[in-house]
């Protein structure tokens, strides 16, 4: 067997595979099966579209992130300093979701609201532990292609809340189908309890002062103000269009006249064998090239995706085109977020993972919570063709400024040591 593949069959793998669906599953209820709930009980496009904003917590979780670099939380401490807080904010999610499925939106939208937007902090939260317990558990040969793995994964759980949950509102109450979904929390959970503390590189930070300050002084430091600017624009520009093409797009097949149990059956078909097929060439790539290659190649493909989404709004309810759109984001879109993940790890500094990865994947969040919130506006003045047209032109600026940010002949990206 080749190392390109045995590197499926580790231990690190595995964990990656676990803890990335459980990162994924709570974003993707809240992005996904939430917008079908709210649809299908009649709330507005215009407030589905706002309810984006509920999803403020990703933009600003390297407000509290310093704590996570800083202390294990108290109760749980036994565990670690990364493992205590996964376990609690996994709890804590399993226990929201279900909370959510028990009210109904038409009449109870601001209780929903609220423990939506708890959802987000916890899930948050989760991020930060996560993405800070990954960089520090792999070796830095294997960050991309653990990252890709990663990624896929939490793509994959979309699975959950935008396939399965969707087939099986079909047939049960809303409440079941959230108590069902909560329960793919349980994975992650056994898994953080099984899985080892990863050794720290470099001291951590000795009290709350240098958990807050030093990672932003490191990183403008490094090598200057200018390029941490670039860096920062970068991540922020470049999965704007993917993110705005695809934060209605449940809704989207809904209005073309698919069936909830077309869609999850499609996505179920299409995307699961598109994402593992993206996952496996995703790390074998990045195993081989490094990073920056793959920012080109997967960004390129990423924007194709967000074409085909206009191609659908043209044809309208036909199965196999929405086959074949679901297909190529969910291989396409999920191998640029792997190789944008990956990047941000490895312009980390081990010493200050969860506070710099949290700055990082905040600002990546920023189009999916504001600009996302204009979506519903945009698409009523427009209409769904010429929006899908303007996701496009949005995701060519953060390309543009990949020759200073990851040159092609450049394997890896800059990091720290």
């Amino acid at each position: 067997m080749s190392n390109s593949f045995r590197i499926f069959l580790s231990k690190r793998m595995l964990v990656c595979v676990s803890l990335g669906f459980a990162s994924g599953l709570p974003l993707f209820i809240i992005y996904n099966l939430l917008s079908a709930w709210l649809r299908a009980s009649g709330v507005d496009l215009k407030a589905i579209g706002l309810f984006a904003l509920v999803g403020f917590p990703y933009t600003w979780k390297f407000v509290w992130s310093p704590l996570m670099d800083r202390f294990a939380l108290p109760g749980v401490a036994r565990l670690g300093r990364r493992r205590s807080w996964m376990l609690v904010t996994q709890i804590l999610i399993l226990l929201v979701v279900y909370a959510v499925g028990q009210f109904n939106p038409k009449t109870e939208l601001s209780i929903v609201v609220a423990l939506v937007a708890l959802l987000a902090f916890f899930s948050a939260s989760q991020d930060i532990v996560v993405d800070a317990y990954r960089r520090e558990y792999l070796p830095d040969a294997q960050q991309g292609s653990g990252t890709a793995v990663f990624v896929n994964a939490y793509k994959l759980s979309t699975l959950v809340p935008g396939s399965l949950a969707l087939i099986l509102s079909d047939h049960l109450p809303w409440s079941q189908v959230f108590l069902i979904t909560s329960l793919f929390m349980l994975p992650g959970i056994l898994t953080t309890i099984i899985v080892d503390e990863p050794t720290t590189r470099g001291a951590p930070p000795k009290n709350l002062r240098e958990a807050v300050v030093l990672p932003f002084r490191e990183f403008v430091q490094r090598r200057g103000w200018k390029y941490a600017a670039f860096i920062l624009l970068f991540i922020f520009l470049y999965k704007l269009g993917d993110s705005m093409a695809t934060a209605l797009a449940t809704p989207f097949y809904i209005d073309l006249g698919f069936s909830r149990t077309d869609i999850g059956l499609v996505a179920k078909n299409a995307g699961l064998w598109a994402s593992l097929a993206g996952g496996i060439l995703g790390a074998i790539w990045m195993e081989q090239t490094g990073v920056n290659q793959a920012l080109w190649i997967f960004g390129v493909l990423q924007l194709l995706a967000i074409i085909g989404f206009a191609i659908l709004a043209k044809t309208g309810a036909n199965l196999w085109v929405l086959g074949w759109v679901i297909g190529v984001e969910a291989f396409a879109v999920g191998l640029g977020t792997a190789a944008f993940t990956a990047f941000m790890a490895q312009t980390t500094d081990p010493r200050y993972t969860a506070t710099q990865f949290a700055l990082f994947t905040s600002l990546s969040a920023v189009p999916r919570t504001f600009m996302n919130a204009s979506t519903g506006y945009i698409v009523a003045q427009t209409g769904w063709f010429n929006f899908f047209l303007i996701c496009f032109a949005l995701g060519i600026p953060g390309m543009l400024l990949l020759p200073k940010i990851a040159p092609w002949g450049q394997p890896k990206p800059t990091a720290p040591v």
